[in-house]
């Protein structure tokens, strides 16, 4: 398991855009499995919405690709360097996020050529998926 000093070691994202609590599982190169635990204290709940908080679907997306980050940027032929969005195809909301819930983002990639990458991302919580898509990279 990696903790949030361990992540920062493999990417870039600090506080408060870092969106991943731990590493439960990682396979370099293939798989990441990773959490983020909403305390409701974040201060994006307080505009998101005043009286019905709800996590913003672009933070889980990002959530999603910071997971992804970390399983590529931990092979040694990727790390020191950034992985940036390249595309986001078919991803769906099925769920809303709230404040105490706790975000198990499982992030598979499926292909790579030369720096251009592909994972699939699913997000759920309690073992209910609340979010999935593919993501399109490149690793720079």
């Amino acid at each position: 398991m990696l903790g949030c000093e361990e992540i920062q070691k493999i990417i870039p994202h600090r506080p408060p855009f870092l969106l991943l609590d731990e590493i439960d599982e990682l396979e370099p190169g293939v798989r990441a499995v990773g959490r983020w635990r909403l305390t409701g204290a974040e201060d994006f709940f307080r505009g998101h919405f005043p009286g019905q908080p709800v996590l913003p679907g672009v933070l889980i997306v990002e959530s999603m690709a910071q997971t992804g980050g970390v399983a590529m940027l931990s092979l040694p032929r990727y790390a020191g360097k950034l992985a940036y969005f390249a595309g986001i195809d078919g991803v769906r909301f099925r769920r809303k996020v709230f404040p105490g819930d706790c975000l198990e983002i499982d992030v598979r990639i499926e292909r790579v050529f030369q720096n251009i990458g592909y994972g699939k991302a699913t997000a759920s919580v309690d073992g209910e998926k609340v979010a999935s898509g593919t993501l399109k990279f490149s690793i720079g």
